[in-house]
């Protein structure tokens, strides 16, 4: 059972650089790539203009695999959720220069648009790729992927609907890996860590990283 007044603020919002192509993106294109918050549930088949899987997700950084996982799956739509405006600026430009239909973004809490704005049963897929794993001991009670938050997911996804979590940081993993386990809603599709699936491109800092000998842990449940 999800509590009602569960909240978590898993990010902070650092002025970081906001480059010109940037800010002109967020400005000029945000009226018609985004959809402004609203405490009400969104019709996303009337959003997208069709009836498509739809898949969520969760803190895109700066799109570049949001942008291209879209270019690869026509057959799908994406909604993707940022609160850090450079991110924002950098996908609308992408999606705006890939002529991308099937990708909008929402510029706000997560958490706050899964409750208010995410109908229930609504989403065929969720993407969270390298959340935020806020390392010091004292700062795990900010990280995203908590029971709480899994317990809400869940309401929002369909039967058979896929949950892909992807850290490079260890210790974030196994809490995730056990967070999801514990949760009766959902049922691992490997034995623990899954193979990276085609649908997640490597980036540039996971190649990076890879090649400095850094692991990188994939977690994929599927909703009962």
């Amino acid at each position: 059972m999800t509590n009602p007044d569960y909240s978590i603020r898993s990010f902070v919002l650092r002025q970081g650089r906001v480059s010109n192509a940037q800010r002109r993106a967020h400005e000029t294109l945000l009226p018609r790539y985004g959809i402004p918050y609203a405490a009400q549930a969104l019709d996303l088949d009337q959003i997208f203009g069709r009836s498509a899987p739809k898949v969520l997700e969760i803190g895109f950084g700066m799109g570049e695999t949001t942008a291209s996982t879209a270019a690869a799956h026509p057959e799908c739509d994406y909604l993707g959720i940022e609160v850090h405006t450079p991110g924002v600026g950098s996908l609308l430009k992408q999606i705006d220069e890939l002529a991308l239909t099937n990708l909008r973004i929402i510029q706000h809490d997560a958490v706050e648009v899964l409750k208010h704005m995410i109908a229930p049963a609504a989403l065929d897929g969720v993407h969270v790729f390298f959340p935020d794993p806020w390392p010091k001991k004292r700062h795990h009670k900010r990280r995203l992927l908590q029971p709480e938050f899994i317990a809400l997911l869940c309401t929002r996804m369909k039967p058979g609907a896929y949950l892909h979590v992807a850290t490079d940081w260890q210790e974030y993993a196994e809490q995730i890996l056990e967070v999801c386990t514990r949760e009766p809603a959902l049922v691992n599709t490997a034995p623990g860590y899954a193979p990276r699936p085609a649908h997640r491109p490597e980036t540039k800092f996971e190649q990076r990283g890879l090649r400095l000998g850094h692991g990188v842990w994939d977690v994929v449940f599927q909703r009962v």
